[in-house]
């Protein structure tokens, strides 16, 4: 399988030709990777700084968006041919930058027809940490005030977002060019940066 990561720990990103995917387990689906996410998270990864449970060689990269082609026996309600989006860590196997890249069924979600592989790719750590942020870090509540600085990030909006939807007064650091969008997410007050 074509891959792109590391040899060893601190290596140089190349790439890589790596065994092909391994036997599902019952809660594991099979994605034939379309895009695949990048982040400093990555970086964190190839210089071992984060252990998502494998070791070099390795693929690279915890989030991707791709096509469902195998569906283990207990994955819920996914089928072979579903558009989903993931995040995983720690990793089945190999990480996202691959051909395949096997995922619990628990991390992956479906991905809209409208959504194009490459935003969905981009979504799941954004996500993710936005939600943590919101829910479990603040648990933010209706009525309560939240400030958001740097809100014209894709995180930073989702942040936006969340907290609006749970009944929170949002008020956003950004730049000019984000107004109008995060006051369409739920941003009660903009405040520019220069």
């Amino acid at each position: 399988m074509r891959a792109a990561g590391v040899r060893h720990v601190g290596g140089a990103v190349e790439p890589l030709a790596l065994p092909g995917p391994r036997g599902l387990r019952a809660d594991e689906i099979l994605v034939e990777v379309r895009a695949c996410g990048v982040g400093n998270w990555d970086e964190f990864v190839r210089t071992g700084g984060w252990d998502t449970g494998t070791r070099p060689p390795m693929a690279l990269g915890v989030e991707a968006a791709g096509i469902a082609t195998v569906v283990g026996a207990s994955a819920g309600t996914f089928a072979a041919g579903d558009r989903v989006l993931v995040h995983a860590a720690p990793l089945r196997e190999q990480g996202s930058w691959a051909e395949w890249f096997i995922a619990a069924a628990a991390d992956c979600a479906v991905l809209p027809d409208e959504v194009p592989f490459e935003a969905g790719a981009a979504l799941p750590v954004p996500a993710l940490t936005a939600d943590q942020a919101v829910s479990d870090a603040l648990n933010v509540a209706a009525g309560q005030t939240v400030l958001v600085h740097g809100a014209g990030g894709v995180t930073g909006g989702m942040l936006v977002q969340l907290a609006a939807r749970r009944g929170a007064t949002v008020i956003a650091t950004a730049g000019p060019d984000s107004i109008a969008r995060l006051s369409a997410m739920g941003g009660a007050a903009i405040v520019l940066l220069p």
